[in-house]
C-alpha cells in the first residue's frame, strides 16, 4: 500500500527507465528471469554462513526488485504485456520469497521457525490475492504488507548488523495484518453481494 502510492509517484521515471531497458531488445520476461536469478543469488549469499552475508545479499535482494519494476515496465512501454507473463512474474515472486527465507534460515540468520512463519504468513497474503482474483474483487495495494514492503524490510534493515531477526519479525506482524486486512475485506464484499442476490 505505501509503496503502491509512491509507484504512483516515481510512475513517470519508472516508465523512463522502462524504455531503456527496452532499447536493450531484451524482453519483460527475460528481466522477470533476471530477477529470479538475482533473488536466488540473495538466497545464497544469505545462506553462505560467510562475514557480511547479510549485507551482500541485502544489496543483491534490492537489484532483484530493481528487475521486478523493470520487467513490468518494459512490458507496457512495449505494449507486451500478457496473461503469459503475468503468470510466470508472479510464480517466480513466490518461489523467489521461499527462497530468500530459506536462505536466511540456513545461513543462521534467523532461527527456522520464525522463516516458516514468515513465508507462511507472506504466501497467505498472496493467496488472499489470488482468491480476490477468482471472486472478480480487486484489492490490489489492499494491505499494509504486500511483497514489495515484505522484502524491503528484509533487505535494507536486515542490512544492519544483528537485526536480521527483528527484519523476519516485522515481515510476520506486516504480513499478518494484511491477512487479516484482506480477509475481512473480501468477506464484506461477499456478503455484500449475498445481500444483493438474495434481495
Amino acid at each position: 500500500m505505501v509503496l503502491n502510492r509512491l509507484r504512483d509517484r516515481l510512475l513517470p521515471y519508472t516508465e523512463s527507465l522502462g524504455r531503456a531497458f527496452a532499447r536493450t531488445g531484451l524482453s519483460a520476461n527475460f528481466w522477470t528471469v533476471m530477477g529470479l536469478v538475482t533473488a536466488f543469488g540473495a538466497a545464497i549469499l544469505y545462506g553462505s554462513v560467510t562475514e557480511y552475508a547479510y549485507i551482500f545479499g541485502g544489496i543483491m535482494l534490492l537489484i532483484s526488485g530493481f528487475f521486478d519494476v523493470i520487467d513490468g515496465q518494459v512490458a507496457r512501454v512495449t505494449g507486451k504485456a500478457s496473461r503469459s507473463g503475468a503468470f510466470l512474474d508472479s510464480m517466480f515472486d513466490k518461489i523467489a520469497e521461499v527462497a530468500i527465507f530459506a536462505g536466511l534460515a540456513s545461513g543462521g540468520l534467523v532461527s527456522p521457525d520464525l522463516a516458516l512463519l514468515a513465508i507462511g504468513l507472506s504466501l497467505l497474503v498472496s493467496y488472499a490475492r489470488a482468491k480476490a482474483d477468482a471472486l472478480q474483487i480487486n484489492i490490489q495495494g489492499y494491505g499494509i504488507g504486500e511483497r514489495a514492503e515484505r522484502l524491503l524490510v528484509i533487505a535494507i534493515i536486515g542490512m544492519i548488523p544483528g537485526m536480521m531477526t527483528l527484519a523476519v519479525f516485522i515481515v510476520i506482524i506486516i504480513s499478518a495484518i494484511t491477512v487479516a486486512q484482506r480477509m475481512r475485506h473480501i468477506y464484506r464484499k461477499l456478503k455484500q453481494e449475498d445481500y444483493k442476490d438474495n434481495t
